[in-house]
């Protein structure tokens, strides 16, 4: 019994250590974009799930912001930019890819509503 209480106090700590340092990794970044519906939220979440490194991405309809959280090690702030504007819109100062902006429903193409 006393080696499996020795090898719980050496490397539970170790773990909970190891767990802790790998969330700090991770980094949060906000990026305006062209979305505007229900649909744009879905296209554009689906779309950074995909993206190596992104742990999470939600769309915000009201304030048309992304808010992605990522691993820096493995992507940027700028291949995400780069991600949203190949799936059809605009992210921050970077304007969508035209190809894939006009392969959008129409109900998501700027000034649609």
């Amino acid at each position: 019994m006393k080696p499996l209480k020795l090898i719980f106090t050496i490397c539970l700590p170790m773990i909970l250590f190891i767990g802790n340092v790998s969330a700090q990794q991770d980094t949060t970044i906000k990026i305006k974009t062209s979305g505007d519906c229900e649909k744009c939220k879905s296209r554009i979440e689906s779309g950074l799930s995909f993206e190596k490194g992104v742990k999470s991405a939600t769309f915000d309809t009201k304030t048309k912001v992304v808010t992605a959280t990522y691993n820096p090690k493995k992507t940027s702030a700028e291949k995400i930019k780069i991600a949203i504007t190949k799936i059809g819109y605009d992210a921050d100062e970077m304007k969508a890819d035209e190809k894939a902006y006009n392969r959008l429903p129409d109900c998501c193409k700027k000034g649609a509503k």
